[in-house]
């Protein structure tokens, strides 16, 4: 007896949402067209950009790089620093754009306690198709 009721109830449930689609065509386009625009705003948040680096100044010797890379992980960037052979760090940054303009103004404004940044310069943003990294590392 009960699994008729449940049957009666999800065929009256049925028939009432079929009514409604046929009654309100614009009320089914609407909700078909916010679950693209959802879809639109899901791909926007997973789209993935990449930068390049390099910091001037006093940022070898004073744990520069291992700074940037706490840094980078805090933020869920990924990519990579080195010292370079005429005193700066060098390096690459990928993620979410938002969070690489956050790293941006880490590299040019704080760094590591004891470092003194003289100028950081960055390429262009640009938007990757995936990651190239599995997270931030130091290069040796």
């Amino acid at each position: 007896m009960a699994a008729y009721k449940s049957f009666a109830f999800n065929k009256i449930l049925f028939i009432n949402i079929f009514i409604c689609v046929i009654s309100f065509p614009e009320t089914a386009e609407s909700v078909k067209g916010d679950a693209f625009s959802f879809k639109e705003v899901e791909m926007a948040a997973k789209r993935i950009y990449g930068v390049d680096f390099e910091v001037f100044g006093r940022v070898q010797g004073v744990f520069f790089r291992k700074h940037t890379e706490k840094q980078a992980k805090v933020f869920g960037l990924r990519g990579w620093c080195m010292n370079t052979s005429h005193g700066t760090v060098r390096g690459k940054l990928e993620g979410d754009q938002d969070k690489i303009n956050e790293m941006k103004y880490w590299l040019e404004n704080k760094g590591s306690p004891t470092s003194r940044i003289d100028k950081a310069v960055f390429s262009e943003i640009k938007e990757i198709p995936d990651y190239s990294y599995k997270g931030f590392t130091i290069k040796r």
